[in-house]
């Protein structure tokens, strides 16, 4: 708990206690790692800092009942929830005035589908989009995704309320929590991390990040390029 990482030992002492060793390593580049490692250490503990922080939020306001079309038919927001009592969304930027859905959303929910089976042990997962289930339905198919749910917001009106509608009516994804407690469904909490928090010289993002491709490429020393995006397609 936050009061118990107070009496943490010292994250540099913990590091200097590992003892993994590669070939051939230079002493300087040991020295390097073992500092490096000591960071790693101390962002370990802010996440989970973070995340306790988030878990101690007050009970946040009540939520109407969203109307939705899923893969079966009509759906609202309670029957998202099945047998949970905690339901995700992720709004998928595929509005009806796109030709193709946005390449990150699709990245990010690619990765997402080989975890959806073991999230859903624990939580509900949904992912909602305003254009028809007819479209959602076959992109789902064009990539293979088995364990995604996917609703179409044909009225927008869930869209609009948290946040998923630029002003000029484009698209914006997001991830929101609700939790469901005695019959009343609430809002837990939403990532809010957009242009204007974003810092200079990098792309608006949360933190942790939730793509698994830019956990993978931070950890190589190319990291991120600066100007390059997932695609849709990247040819034969």
């Amino acid at each position: 708990m936050l009061e118990k990482s107070k009496t943490l030992p010292p994250a540099s002492e913990l590091a200097a206690n590992c003892k993994v060793r590669f070939p051939n390593e230079s002493a300087a580049y040991r020295r390097a790692r073992t500092a490096l490692l000591a960071e790693e250490i101390e962002l370990r503990r802010h996440i989970e800092r973070v995340a306790e922080q988030r878990r101690a939020l007050p009970q946040g306001g009540t939520v109407m009942n969203y109307q939705f079309i899923g893969e079966s038919g009509p759906a609202d927001l309670a029957g998202m929830f099945g047998d949970k009592d905690t339901l995700v969304i992720y709004t998928y930027m595929f509005g009806p005035q796109r030709e193709k859905p946005c390449p990150m959303c699709t990245s990010l929910l690619s990765a997402w589908d080989g975890e959806a089976h073991d999230i859903m042990q624990n939580v509900a997962l949904a992912v909602t989009a305003r254009s028809s289930i007819d479209r959602l339905m076959e992109f789902k198919w064009e990539r293979s995704w088995r364990r995604l749910k996917l609703y179409s917001d044909t009225s927008g009106e869930f869209s609009r309320d948290f946040h998923a509608v630029t002003p000029e009516g484009g698209d914006d994804a997001g991830l929101h929590v609700f939790t469901r407690r005695d019959g009343t469904i609430r809002h837990f909490w939403s990532g809010e991390m957009d242009g204007g928090t974003a810092d200079p010289g990098q792309d608006p993002r949360g933190a942790p990040d939730l793509m698994p491709l830019w956990a993978v490429l931070d950890c190589t020393p190319e990291g991120r390029a600066p100007h390059w995006y997932p695609k849709l397609d990247y040819g034969r």
